[in-house]
Formats: C-alpha cells, structure tokens, sequence
C-alpha cells in the first residue's frame, strides 16, 4: 500500500471511529439527563427476582447504549446494601445482553433515517422549551451520527481491498487467535465501548478487509475488554462492589475465552448464525452474552455462594491508616495553593454526605443498628472536618489576601457549612425518624414509601450532579444543578399534596406515619438545597445569576 493511501486511510478510519465514540456517548448522556430518575428507579424495583433483574439490566443497557453505564448504576444501589450479589450480577448479565442488542438494533438502518432522525433531533433540542424533549433530541441526534460514522468506516475501507500488505495482516489475525483476542480487548479498554469496536469490525468484515475467524477473536476479546471497563472504574469502590463486578469479569471475560478455544479447536462452525460473514459476527456477540446470561442466572444461588465464599470481606484498615487531611498547614503562606487544599476537603466532606444519603433509605424499611451507628460516626467525623476547616481559613485570613482570594475563601467556608447542614440532617434528623419507625412498629403505606424511595433517588442524583459540579466548575452543569433545585421544590410539594390525599381517605398507614412521613420529605428537600448551593459561586462569577435567580430564562432553558 503507497504511504499515501495508508495515511489517509489512517486519518479516515481515525475520524470514524472518533465521531462513533462521540455519537455513542451522545446517546448516553441524553438517555441519563432525560430518564436517570426513572432508570435508577426502575433498576431499584427489579431486584425481586433473577429474572426481573436480568430484564431491567437488559432495558438499561438497551436505553443507555452501554453497560458500563448500567454496572455503575448497579455500583451504586449495592455500596449502600440495595440490593444482593445475586441481584447486582443478574442486573450485569442482563446488562451485557443489551449492550449485544444495542449493535443489532443500530445495524437496521432504513433510507432515509439519517437525515429524519437529524431533522427531527436538531428541532427537539433547538426549539422545544422543556428539558426531556431537548434530551430526546439529543439522543436522535447521536443515533443519527453513529450511522454516519458507520458510512465513514464502510467508504474508508473500500479502497483497502486490493491492498496486499492490509489483507495480510488481517489473515494473519485469523490464523492467530490470541493475538486477535487481545487485540479486541485492548481495543474495547481504549474506546471505553465494546459496542463501538463490534460496529467497527462489522464494517471491516463487511468490505472484506477481516476474516470471520480473526473477527471473532477480536469480538469476543471486546467482551473481556468491555467487562474490564467497569472493573477499572470501581477499583476503588467498596468492597461488596467490587465482588460483583469482578464475578461479572470472570464470567464474561472467561467465557469468551473459554468460547474461544471451542471455536478455534471445531474450525469456527458459525454459518448457521447468519447469510453473511458480517451478520455471523454481531449475532454470535449477541448469542454467547445470551448463552452466557441464561447459563449464569439458572446458578446464580451457587454462583452467588461461591462469589461469597471466594471473595470474604477484607479486614477494615481504615482505624490502622487514618484518615487523611487534604488541609496543608505549609500552603497557607501561598493563598491559590491553600483554597485548592480547601476545594480538596469540601469534596471530601461531601463525597462522605452522599454515603450517608445512599445509606439511610434503607433504614427506613429494615433497621440495622450497626448502619445507624456508622452514618452517626460519618457525622462526627464530619464536623470534626468542617471545624478544623473553619480553622484552616481563619489562618489563611491572617495572610494578605487578593480580593477574588478572599471572596473563594468565604465561599468555601459557606458551602462548608451548608454540607455539614445536610450531614446532619441525615444523622439526625433521618435516623430519628427511621428509629421511630422502627420503635412504634409501623411502615409507611406501599404509596408513600415509593414515594419516599423515588424522591430518595432523585435527591441523590442531584447530590451526585453537585459533587460534579465542584469537580469540573462546569458553568452548564451549575445551571443544570439550580435546575434541578427547583424541581425538587415541586415534586416535594406534590408528595406532601399526595400524602395529605391519603390522610383524607383514612389509610391507617398513612394516618400512623405522618410526621415520620413528611418530615422525611423535608429533610431530603433540605438536602437537596445544600448541594444546590455549589451552583451559585460559580454562576456568580460566570454572570448568569442575579441577586436572587438566574439572570433569565433563556439560561433555565439552556441548562435543561
């Protein structure tokens, strides 16, 4: 091939690829902004059977375009105890099913989809006044652009078909099976998508350029890869977390090379799966995940044992390493370095507020003195936290400040104080009122506790955009965060609407329950404000907030 040619195939196949990744994650991010309430609800509800879970992971997945967003997901609900090992890795299998049907759905392109989906995603995002429909818009916008990409690789590759060096190369990958193996893992790890390097080698089978055999190699490598993905990103999460997603990595990742072998070893007898090389390729994918997830869930009890018995929870070294301070006592002489120390400690003090907000839902249906006692102790710890901060800033005011300087400062000390409200208010407030529950024997009525469970998750969600938020300084996510304080506004003042409903019609649960009932509501809705508050320093000083509101509508639209 002249360098010529392979460059600009390079550069090609480089754009598609990109602008496929781009595309897939614009469909992501719009299915999460538009339905992420209703997904973690929904995922939430399906833990009553194996069966039930495997579906909602398989719906998510379908909706999300991916399953690493679903096994975050999953992450999630099991670090505050939500659901069971078995729940979590039915969600994941389920999950992995849908990331497969994901490919087979994007392949039924019809004429003329790509310039409706276009037209209509730009007006939806455009000209609509209300988030979900912008969101919607957004999501056919993404589709739109993954059959683009697709129509990149497919021209990219034509070329290529009469290159001799190209071709031997690819059968060189089908005589190799491992190399191809590892080839789609490290390709599925680096595009963070195992559905994008699926379409991709869909494309190169389809214009001739890869063997089936080397194809098939690379696919199932991708699924190792894909599941390694959610592996990297929760290395640190707790450890019940952790159990799942490694369980999940063995048995995907396993199983491919375990069907890789079979394979290799009977010759790749997969003409059955489909009227070409390239259909055989995506519905074998869809198959082994299948097979996978039947085989895997019909165990799941025994599954679910050894996991348990293989993986015992570790011996807490918490008390042995301490805790560490990210206040530097030697940056208070160089004021930008101590507020960069200070940032460090409030996301801290507010990451420690989530675990408690994640936890204490559960309170109020089974109580477990030990949890109770941990989000008091989290509290403590907290305090502890905000007073020796209010110290450090007192310090930091002894220096000659700049006036920017000195404004952070009072910021950081404020949306300190806000965050230890919010701990509070769980460890105080909300375990109160689970105890009392719990002490009268009483439960809420099956309305009112989905209620409370729903408003839960959308709370916690807005907690975790606040957390984003301070990290990135994202002026549109701050938006999106004032946004959402109103909405919680309300919906808090609907439940409390729908609650008093119920008393009228005299539901005994109801009648028992409602103080402890909305009082809760309360309590979340505070919460919420707390976070919120990350928004306004930031609009502030970007010109977008007023002395009381968003400086116009026009923002509120472009934030949803």
């Amino acid at each position: 091939m002249p360098e010529q040619q392979f460059l600009q195939f390079a550069i090609a196949i480089a754009g598609a690829v990109a602008l496929l990744l781009w595309a897939v994650r614009l469909v992501r991010t719009g299915m999460e902004r538009a339905f992420s309430h209703q997904l973690r609800r929904w995922l939430r509800r399906s833990t009553g059977s194996r069966l039930l879970a495997a579906s909602s992971g398989a719906g998510a997945a379908l909706l999300l375009q991916s399953s690493t967003a679903v096994a975050i997901l999953v992450a999630n609900f099991a670090s505050t105890g939500a659901i069971t090992t078995g729940a979590g890795l039915a969600m994941l299998l389920g999950a992995d099913v849908g990331s497969a049907m994901v490919i087979q759905f994007l392949l039924q392109r019809k004429e003329l989809m790509i310039p409706a989906l276009l037209l209509v995603g730009v007006v939806l995002f455009l000209k609509t006044p209300t988030a979900r429909a912008r969101q919607i818009g957004r999501i056919f916008i993404g589709l739109a652009l993954v059959f683009v990409s697709l129509d990149m690789i497919r021209a990219a590759a034509v070329p290529l078909t009469d290159s001799p060096g190209l071709l031997a190369t690819m059968q060189y990958l089908g005589q190799d099976a491992v190399s191809a193996f590892i080839v789609g893992a490290l390709a599925a790890w680096a595009m963070h998508s195992s559905v994008a390097v699926v379409l991709l080698i869909f494309a190169l089978v389809a214009q001739g350029l890869l063997p089936v055999s080397a194809a098939i190699s690379i696919v199932l490598g991708a699924n190792l890869g894909g599941a390694f993905i959610a592996y990297a990103l929760t290395m640190k999460a707790p450890f019940k977390v952790r159990r799942i997603i490694t369980a999940n990595l063995v048995l995907r990742g396993g199983g491919a090379a375990l069907l890789l072998v079979v394979l290799a070893f009977l010759d790749y007898p997969v003409s059955w799966l489909g009227q070409t090389d390239a259909s055989r390729v995506v519905n074998l994918h869809l198959a082994f995940n299948f097979a996978l997830a039947v085989l895997a869930l019909s165990m799941l009890g025994s599954i679910e044992k050894i996991i348990e018995t293989g993986f015992p929870e570790p011996r807490n070294q918490s008390a042995v390493l301490g805790i560490s301070s990210a206040l530097d006592e030697s940056a208070l002489e160089k004021p930008v370095q101590a507020l960069a120390c200070s940032s460090r400690e409030i996301l801290a003090i507010g990451q420690r507020v989530e675990t408690m907000l994640s936890a204490i839902d559960s309170l109020y249906t089974t109580w477990d003195d030990p949890l109770a006692k941990a989000i008091e102790e989290k509290d403590r710890e907290i305090r502890k936290m905000h007073f020796d901060l209010k110290l450090y800033h007192a310090r930091l005011h002894r220096q000659a400040l700049e006036d920017e300087e000195s404004r952070e400062s009072m910021d950081h000390a404020s949306l300190a104080a806000n965050l230890e409200a919010a701990s509070t208010m769980i460890a105080r407030n909300m375990v109160t009122l689970a105890r009392r529950l719990q002490r009268g024997n009483k439960a809420f009525s099956p309305k009112g506790r989905k209620e409370i469970s729903d408003f839960h998750d959308r709370v916690l969600s807005n907690v975790q955009l606040g957390l984003n938020v301070m990290m990135t300084q994202n002026p549109d996510a701050a938006r999106e965060l004032v946004v959402a304080k109103d909405e919680v506004r309300d919906i808090e003042q609907q439940l409390q609407r729908n609650h008093l409903g119920r008393l009228r019609e005299g539901l005994v649960e109801s009648i028992e329950t409602s103080n402890i009932h909305q009082e809760t509501l309360r309590a979340l809705k505070q919460v919420n404000t707390a976070f919120s508050m990350i928004a306004y320093p930031i609009l502030s000083k970007s010109g977008d907030l007023l002395s009381s509101r968003l400086a116009s509508d026009d923002i509120v639209e472009n934030a949803r």
